[in-house]
């Protein structure tokens, strides 16, 4: 899995094969043919309204391979990170990491391709955090 460059047609198309799901089944769900449904499998991207009943078929959140690329590729904004007045009160905003983006990077750091150091210089993920998770492993 790229999590850089997301092919959301095959990422689809592997979890219907690994839940062993009969092509009559989706073309029912989506009240479509063969062909639109192999159309699905080979599109890089797709309509959220599309994706969302994919989701819902086969019980898999698509959505977070797109969270996992913000967090990842998104430059951060200065107040991401950095307490925010609201209405007299100071409120926190705290960056959400999913499994498949911790995942993700303890392989990098696994395997020898990046540092942590370079993960945290890369990623502006906070070291703190980026060694919690490295204990767990």
């Amino acid at each position: 899995m790229n999590i850089k460059n997301i092919h959301i047609g095959s990422l689809i198309r592997s979890k219907v094969e690994e839940h062993q799901i009969s092509i009559e089944r989706i073309c029912r769900f989506f009240e479509s043919t063969e062909e639109d449904v192999e159309k699905m499998y080979r599109a890089k991207s797709m309509d959220t309204e599309i994706l969302l009943k994919w989701c819902k078929l086969l019980k898999f959140d698509f959505f977070r391979f797109y969270t996992g690329h913000l967090i990842l590729y998104s430059p951060q904004s200065r107040i991401d990170n950095v307490f925010r007045k609201k209405e007299n009160t100071l409120v926190f905003r705290k960056s959400i990491y999913t499994q498949e983006v911790k995942d993700f990077i303890l392989e990098k750091i696994k395997t020898g391709v990046m540092t942590a150091n370079d993960v945290v210089e890369r990623y502006k993920i906070p070291k703190t955090t980026l060694y919690k998770w490295m204990k767990k492993l």
